[in-house]
């Protein structure tokens, strides 16, 4: 058993075998205990969570839009004065392997303005002065800046809107670009 103690007494620094009592350990091993239950309780209403969510999901974007086109309703109004609406849901996300390909038919097609292009370089402790002279040099005295070119999720998902919306033809699948319906329900006063 003294073993156990010596190992306790090296994990927790303690100055001796002897600060750690019988007690003390019950009393560790309850609050380890307390948090592996904590833990499951934990993944166990993330689950539940991620279900509610998922069925939510499909309530306002799903079943109640084809509900209130199916009698021909835009909107309506409950008892306690909340009001019920769809409205059009546009959402897009690049895929990765197709970035490329993405950004060139931006720029085909005159739309590169949103494509936002940063060029940054990595210095180490110590070299503000480097840091310095590329600000003021940038590439020509050797510097190897990194480049990355991206478009921001919601200037994505406004410009597919303004193309669907002004009628335009483009390549939805290209830009993992959709178009739903969403039922808003906004409080009554």
């Amino acid at each position: 058993m003294s073993d156990i103690f010596n190992i306790f007494e090296e994990d927790a620094g303690a100055s001796s075998a002897e600060s750690l009592s019988g007690d003390g350990l019950k009393s560790v091993s309850a609050l380890a205990q307390r948090i592996r239950e904590a833990e499951k309780a934990i993944e166990k209403a993330e689950a539940f969570l991620k279900t509610r969510k998922d069925e939510m999901q499909q309530l306002t974007d799903e079943l109640l839009p084809a509900a209130m086109e199916e009698l021909g309703m835009k909107s309506f109004t409950l008892e306690d004065g909340a009001k019920v609406e769809v409205r059009q849901l546009y959402g897009a996300s690049i895929p990765i392997p197709r970035k490329a390909e993405a950004f060139e038919w931006l720029r085909n097609q005159g739309f590169d303005d949103i494509i936002k292009n940063s060029v940054t370089c990595v210095f180490g402790r110590g070299e503000d002065d480097k840091a310095n002279s590329f600000r003021d040099l940038a590439a020509e005295k050797g510097f190897e800046p990194q480049q990355k070119e991206d478009v921001h999720a919601s200037t994505l998902k406004a410009w597919v809107r303004e193309r669907v919306e002004a009628g335009d033809d483009f390549p939805m699948d290209l830009f993992g670009a959709f178009i739903g319906q969403r039922a808003i329900i906004k409080k009554g006063k």
